[in-house]
């Protein structure tokens, strides 16, 4: 037989699981977010440079 215990660690590590995929994704989209914004500041400076 299958005891609480048993289906309530499971159901923790279910759970969390999902809660790390879920704030890792996050992570992920602001660092590529964060690179991206790099990538404009350089380029913006870049024709200012050129349009003098």
């Amino acid at each position: 037989m299958v005891s609480i215990k048993d289906i309530g660690k499971l159901f923790i590590f279910v759970v969390v699981g999902l809660g790390t995929i879920i704030v890792g994704s996050f992570m992920i989209r602001g660092t590529m977010h964060m690179w991206d914004n790099v990538d404009d500041e350089k380029k913006e400076t870049g024709n200012k440079k050129d349009k003098k």
